[in-house]
């Protein structure tokens, strides 16, 4: 079993995987609730909340957020039926738990994982007791030591989010951001960068090319990051992009 996570309100718990922080699907505990209802209302168990929270007891609070689900990091050349395989379900189900209209997924989305079978548990419990050697905690390692292969080409870059009054959130081939807010994504021009290309943009990382924009011609991008704060912490930048082979 491989490129397992559990999304937990504490952090991240993996196996053999390189990951990106997002946040889980969560439930506000309310007055009167307790795990065995708030499992039954979700289709999950008491065990795997217990689990995916790391609580030391049963008790919850009014207020307390609870991660409901796994969830797992898109990751550099995954495609939905490999991660239906390691995840023990179909590529429909995925489509379905994370309002998929196709089957494009972008590098650092978050997929709920919403059922799975009990070796995939297993795995994410060990990962719990014993620290992972194979799996970092950012893609900024892994951008640091990678030289990606194929056509480079330099561009002035800005960047942009969707959490603004007025922004949709869906991309032009379809990417809820607002669901996926730690995406890698860049908008581009699509005769200079096709639509749906894995690239490697410096100082970003790995990301898809996944939308477009009515200023982005040209040796231009605009690349997505979650909040204001770091779209103008980013400012114009040159630099350079690899379409990677």
């Amino acid at each position: 079993m491989k490129k397992i996570v559990a999304m937990v309100a504490t952090g991240l718990m993996i196996v053999g995987a390189t990951v990106t922080s997002a946040s889980a699907e969560k439930y506000e505990v309310e007055k009167g609730d307790n795990l065995w209802n708030i499992a039954q209302d979700y289709n999950t168990t008491v065990d795997d909340l217990v689990e995916i929270n790391k609580l030391k007891s049963t008790v919850i609070h009014p207020k307390q957020k609870l991660a409901l689900y796994y969830e797992y990091i898109v990751q550099k050349g995954d495609t939905l039926s490999e991660i239906g395989k390691d995840f023990n379900v179909s590529v429909e189900e995925l489509k379905e738990w994370n309002d998929l209209k196709s089957d494009l997924i972008v590098i650092g989305q978050a997929l709920t994982i919403k059922d799975t079978d009990q070796d995939v548990k297993e795995a994410v419990r060990a990962s719990n007791q014993e620290p992972s050697t194979n799996g970092r905690n950012t893609t900024s390692t892994k951008a640091n030591n990678e030289d990606p292969s194929g056509k480079t080409i330099t561009v002035s870059a800005t960047a942009y989010t969707a959490d603004c009054d007025g922004c949709s959130g869906i991309t032009a081939t379809g990417v809820n951001l607002n669901n996926n807010p730690n995406a890698k994504v860049i908008a581009v021009d699509p005769n200079v960068i096709p639509l749906g290309s894995e690239v490697y943009v410096e100082g970003y990382g790995y990301a898809t090319a996944a939308d477009v924009g009515g200023a982005i011609k040209g040796n231009k991008i605009d690349l997505h990051v979650s909040t204001k704060k770091e779209a103008f912490e980013w400012g114009v930048r040159t630099v350079d992009v690899t379409i990677v082979e």
